[in-house]
């Protein structure tokens, strides 16, 4: 079974063989940001890992949704076949 760890390893690998940066994405007094920003070919993605099967917080939830009332996407990301689905998007 793919722990929350591996498949945010999974992810960096992947970001970084295509020439990307994906980065801990850290909020001081803020809860509930995405976990990673990915910036790659001038684009930005913000990124939330979970276990598989693993769901948003409350907390995760509201500002996944305070980021898209501001049209920016929060992908949540909680297998390595999701993480190769973000990696199709980003390389579009």
């Amino acid at each position: 079974m793919q722990i929350e760890n591996d498949i945010e390893n999974y992810l960096i690998k992947k970001v970084e063989l295509l020439g990307g940066l994906c980065m801990k994405f850290v909020s001081p007094g803020r809860r509930g940001v995405p976990d990673r920003i990915i910036l790659i070919d001038g684009k930005t993605f913000f990124v939330e890992l979970k276990r598989p099967g693993g769901v948003l917080r409350k907390d995760q939830l509201k500002m996944k949704e305070k980021f898209e009332k501001q049209g920016i996407s929060v992908y949540v990301v909680e297998t390595k076949q999701k993480a190769d689905v973000l990696l199709t998007v980003i390389q579009q």
